[in-house]
């Protein structure tokens, strides 16, 4: 039986706070997943370190921040490509990030080579 959107959305979220912890040292405090037409959106809450929340107090602190994380999140893009080949079966053509020292979130968008909507409407309909 095919899982549902929001079956993929869960493990997809659980994969992605896996590789945050596994990865970057340190899991996010809450996160989500969507999954909109080609894109899977992820919203990442709670995830600078405490050592970060105080550097990104200091003038460059938040470009010094932002600039890390974009390195370390760049390298993990054949991580991401595995994730979403296994659990959502289909290739990533980009991906992009951007973290906010001010919240203390990041967005994770994924480009796919597959439209999950008309997945999803195609099994809806069988």
């Amino acid at each position: 039986m095919a899982k549902t959107r929001g079956e993929l959305e869960a493990e997809f979220t659980k994969a992605m706070i896996r590789l945050e912890k596994e990865y970057l040292g340190r899991g996010p405090l809450d996160a989500r997943t969507f999954l909109v037409d080609d894109m899977v959106v992820v919203r990442l809450r709670g995830v600078l370190t405490q050592a970060e929340q105080k550097l990104a107090e200091a003038p460059q602190g938040s470009t010094l921040i932002k600039e890390t994380r974009r390195q370390l999140f760049e390298t993990s893009r054949p991580l991401l490509q595995a994730i979403a080949r296994e659990i959502l079966g289909c290739g990533v053509k980009s991906f992009h990030s951007d973290i906010s020292t001010k919240s203390n979130e990041r967005i994770v968008v994924l480009t796919l080579d597959t439209n999950l909507d008309k997945v999803f409407r195609t099994s809806d309909s069988t």
